[in-house]
């Protein structure tokens, strides 16, 4: 069962972490079984190299997976994660899907799969939500 009754209840909710926010992301789509989440890049999310910051591709992923966790179950918070960085992004828009691989008593497993808007694969994130 979802804790958000649509995805402008969300919304309204997670548009408190304003980190996330200012940085850009938005939670686009939302659904019993997946979050979707996108980031469009511009200057302020670039490193030395000119290439895409991995703390902005994180966060990208960190966001959907709290939204995700917490439309299971809230409050879920954050026990662990770890991402893989896959190839550089070259568009200029990232994309965050997160489901959910296993929602247990205490804790949940949340897949993030990130893209940018060229379907280049970008990043995948794994989180274990602990459920309070």
């Amino acid at each position: 069962m979802a804790n958000f009754e649509n995805v402008e209840v969300a919304r309204e909710f997670f548009y408190k972490d304003l980190f996330a926010v200012n940085m850009g992301i938005t939670l686009d789509e939302l659904t019993e079984d997946e979050a979707v989440c996108s980031l469009k890049l511009n200057e302020n999310h670039k490193n030395a190299y000119g290439g895409v910051m991995g703390g902005a591709i994180f966060t990208l992923c960190d966001f959907a997976f709290a939204v995700m966790s917490n439309q299971i179950h809230q409050l879920t918070v954050a026990q662990q994660v770890s991402i893989n960085y896959l190839s550089a992004p070259k568009g200029e828009k990232l994309i965050a899907r997160a489901r959910c691989r296993k929602s247990g008593r205490t804790s949940s497993i949340v897949i993030v799969d990130v893209e940018d808007d060229l379907g280049r694969d970008v990043a995948q994130f794994v989180g274990t939500g602990f459920k309070l």
